[in-house]
């Protein structure tokens, strides 16, 4: 007997109703209970396939990112060698250029002499010149030998004639291979320099190429490695979704349980009722005098540690005592899928009804956060209670309504000390596409 009362206790604590034994109207409302539960189990078990299929449609497009991140790595390295041996390159050429304009220094040098010797010896001709055109050219040479005095003076004077001659030829070939040789060298060196500068510019070019190409694939590679980030948190968020909509899964096939045996329990209450009334009316009927009675009476109370709102009448109670901070619905910081409870100090926040914690936890965006599965006139719902202080119950666990929860604070994405609180027409999802206003259902 005692084991019945604490199951009683216990479906009473989940909310699951205490309808009166037997009737066929309690009958009635516990199949659409657990219709209703078995339904909200199939729907998160679609979303949970659904969002494990988008997290393996994650880790693929990390993978093939990663993969073209590589690609990409490679495409660089090679890059940084191209544009290293073109570093190497453009260095060579400029100490050959810097050897080609020490030899220009020196041939100039070279010229300065060249020059100096072609112009004394244009004087020279000149003076030649001028003696042929003032004595008649080879007419002087004839009057020479034709003044010789003796046989021996003509020999002489003919062997001196022909050494001049032969000097003036000298000197004019010698002029001509000077002249060529200026030309030549200046030629040479002009070409190789200006060929040594058309491979630095080449150079220089394919390296200023090579530095644009380095640029673009660094950019590639930067938002690449943005786009892998942005998918590890969107996984990170799918998991997160993932993990709650498991706890929902779970905290339901609980609660499918835990009506099984309340409907279970109260059918044997029914039957021992049944059977009850049967021996009464019997020994009503062998007996003209007979009498019997009975009472029971149980309650519960609980001490908040700071005094929170009144629990009041009905399915629902408000969560946490202070004003109404933020509605729900749109708003500047964006959509509001709940309502703000604001108030200073140590401030206790209660479960708003019966029900299952489907999680406790610590959200990046929720803080401090609480899921709670209920089940009210055959209906599914879940709280949210966030940015919590501190928290007083664990997933998995059976709270009643009024019951302290947590201390409200100021953890996650928060601006001040408040409640945000989330009411949803059956489970919770990360597109919040169930979010209800809770004025009006739940007295706040």
């Amino acid at each position: 007997m005692k084991k019945s009362i604490i199951t009683l206790s216990l479906a009473a604590i989940l909310g699951f109703g205490s309808a009166t034994v037997g009737l066929p109207l309690e009958k009635a409302s516990a199949a659409n209970k657990l219709n209703d539960l078995n339904s909200q189990k199939d729907k998160i078990n679609q979303q949970r396939s659904g969002v494990e299929s988008k997290i393996t449609d994650t880790d693929k497009k990390i993978n093939e990112n990663q993969g073209e991140q590589q690609s990409v790595q490679s495409e660089i390295e090679r890059l940084d060698k191209a544009i290293s041996d073109a570093l190497a390159k453009i260095e060579e050429k400029n100490g050959q250029i810097a050897e080609t304009k020490k030899e220009i220094e020196k041939l100039e040098a070279e010229i300065k002499v060249l020059v100096e010797r072609i112009k004394k010896r244009n004087e020279l001709l000149k003076d030649r010149a001028r003696n042929y055109q003032e004595t008649g050219g080879m007419v002087s040479y004839i009057d020479v030998l034709m003044g010789a005095q003796s046989f021996g003076d003509f020999v002489e004077r003919v062997g001196a004639v022909a050494t001049i001659v032969e000097a003036d030829q000298d000197i004019l070939k010698a002029h001509q291979a000077d002249k060529d040789e200026l030309e030549k060298k200046q030629t040479q060196v002009k070409e190789e320099l200006a060929s040594l500068e058309k491979m630095r510019a080449e150079l220089e070019s394919m390296k200023k190429s090579l530095n644009a190409q380095k640029a673009e694939k660094d950019k590639l590679l930067a938002s690449l490695k943005h786009e892998e980030e942005e998918m590890h948190a969107h996984k990170l968020e799918l998991a997160e979704e993932n993990e709650i909509l498991a706890a929902q899964e779970a905290a339901i096939q609980k609660a499918i349980k835990l009506e099984q045996e309340r409907q279970a329990e109260a059918a044997r209450q029914a039957e021992l009722a049944r059977q009850k009334a049967a021996q009464e009316a019997a020994k009503k009927s062998s007996s003209s005098s007979a009498g019997s009675s009975s009472s029971s009476d149980s309650g519960s109370s609980s001490s908040p540690q700071i005094a929170p709102p009144s629990v009041s009448s009905g399915a629902w109670t408000k969560p946490a005592a202070g004003r109404l901070s933020s509605g729900f619905g749109g708003r500047s910081l964006g959509e509001h899928y709940g309502v703000d409870i604001a108030a200073g100090g140590t401030v206790p926040i209660v479960a708003a009804a019966d029900g299952v914690v489907i999680r406790s936890y610590y959200s990046s965006s929720y803080g401090n956060a609480i899921f709670i599965a209920h089940s009210v006139g055959g209906q599914t719902y879940t709280t949210v209670y966030a940015h919590m202080r501190s928290r007083s119950v664990g997933s998995g666990q059976t709270v009643s309504k009024g019951q302290q929860i947590g201390i409200m604070g100021n953890t996650g994405q928060s601006y001040g000390q408040h409640l945000h609180f989330e009411l949803h027409r059956g489970s919770w999802n990360a597109a919040k596409s169930n979010a209800i206003n809770p004025v009006g259902i739940v007295p706040l």
